[in-house]
């Protein structure tokens, strides 16, 4: 649809603020006074990973996707915002003569509160979303930052053992990017990486829970899936280029796409797996041509339903690179920011990529979410001694109530960041933030 003006508000250009709901986990969400530049893709693959790609934002607007709160200074607040996670406008706001004119491209709801920004997102957030109740996640350990897609099994048993000598206190051990053969091809190991099953077995063994990433929609052009099954394929969705790869999406409402989908699910689950961070999932919202004649939204949710299936109603789903409010109701755990990395500053400087500064920003202003729709998973602990501005991103951590992760080789942990780590370790709040 096209954009229609839906209403205005005065605006002072030192009081004002415009806070933008980012679409998916990686999307920068912030306030921003009238005279910021909010942050905006740095090229055009990263207006689909990281970005909402069928409504790009114009220069001089702000754009919130499913929401856009307006702070004028005057202690109120106006939400415009998605009627329900089933339908998530992408609202615009331009200023015209001390005016902000608002924009949307479908129906919004429209209210007015006071008490300031803070409180009318958690009172937002409260309202869009069927109460429940989160229980206690204990911390995990994850490969990832540590190890990247080099990972083998002897890294994950290594590293169990070190959280039981050195008491991390790590409950679960997530298995992240680097098992497989290629992106796609989930239940296909790569050679490099040892056995699953093993590493998986001696987690367990331990009484620990197992964990394992998927990008469950992505299907990389080199994959077995994108060769042998074009015909489960969306065809004309382009997911991005990653791995050094045209990615493309997997069509879920084809059926024996979708009895693929719950195979690789259930197979996991077979062998003792419980926690699947499912990443990129973003591209299960991509707009395409399905099998079915079936909304973009709408096939995301069947998508995270199907996973449900084959994962079982027990098992932790962990959301990352998610849109965010289609994602209400399937997922247990949220990414709420871009990944940390390493550095402070994002190497293009583009926030919604990996950075400590962009983590920080968007996982702060998402910290509302937490106990509401999901537990917030701000990103891991990562704080060996090369990880600039370690101390800010352990205040960080220490401030929400979201899930505990480290990601470090816990033998490359110095005195500060084995004690820190440790104390970082503990079990997300159940009250919401």
């Amino acid at each position: 649809m096209a954009f229609a003006d839906i209403g205005e508000i005065r605006c002072g250009p030192g009081e004002t603020r415009v806070f933008e709901q980012g679409w998916q986990s990686w999307s920068p969400t912030g306030a921003y006074r009238l005279t910021d530049t909010p942050p905006r893709p740095a090229d055009e693959t990263i207006q689909i990973l990281a970005y909402r790609p069928e409504t790009p934002i114009p220069d001089g607007v702000f754009q919130g996707e499913g929401l856009l709160a307006v702070e004028p200074g005057d202690g109120s607040v106006e939400l415009w915002s998605a009627p329900t996670p089933l339908q998530v406008p992408s609202i615009r706001a331009r200023e015209e003569d001390g005016r902000l004119v608002v924009s949307a491209d479908d129906p919004v709801r429209h209210h007015r509160v006071e008490g300031g920004l803070d409180q009318a997102l958690r009172d937002w957030a409260d309202t869009i979303a069927e109460k429940r109740t989160f229980p206690a996640v204990p911390p995990m350990w994850c490969t990832w930052y540590g190890y990247w897609d080099k990972v083998t099994d002897a890294d994950v048993i290594e590293n169990l053992k070190l959280s039981e000598r050195l008491g991390l206190g790590a409950d679960m051990f997530l298995i992240d990017d680097g098992y497989e053969a290629e992106i796609g091809d989930w239940l296909e190991g790569r050679p490099e990486f040892g056995s699953l099953a093993r590493a998986v077995d001696a987690v367990t063994d331990a009484g620990r829970r197992a964990g394992i990433w998927t990008a469950p929609f992505l299907v990389g052009h080199r994959s077995r899936i994108f060769r042998e099954h074009p015909d489960w394929l969306v065809r004309g969705a382009y997911a991005g280029r990653m791995w050094d790869q045209e990615l493309a999406v997997l069509d879920i409402t084809h059926p024996e796409a979708a009895e693929h989908l719950v195979n690789v699910f259930r197979t996991f689950s077979a062998m003792g797996i419980s926690h699947f961070k499912l990443d990129f999932i973003y591209a299960g919202a991509l707009a395409g041509e399905r099998h079915e004649d079936l909304d973009p939204i709408a096939a995301y949710r069947r998508g995270l339903e199907l996973i449900r299936r084959g994962a079982g109603v027990a098992a932790t789903l962990h959301g990352c690179g998610a849109p965010m409010l289609p994602s209400i109701g399937l997922v247990d755990i949220m990414r709420v920011s871009p990944d940390i990395a390493p550095t402070l500053q994002p190497k293009s400087g583009d926030i919604s990529q990996p950075s400590q500064l962009g983590a920080r920003l968007t996982g702060a202003a998402r910290e509302f979410m937490h106990a509401r729709w999901w537990v917030n998973d701000p990103d891991c602990i990562i704080l060996r001694p090369e990880v600039e501005a370690r101390e800010e991103w352990a205040a960080h951590i220490a401030g929400t109530g979201g899930l505990r992760g480290s990601s470090d080789p816990i033998a490359s942990l110095d005195d500060w960041g084995l004690e820190t780590t440790r104390r970082l370790m503990v079990p997300t709040s159940t009250d919401p933030s």
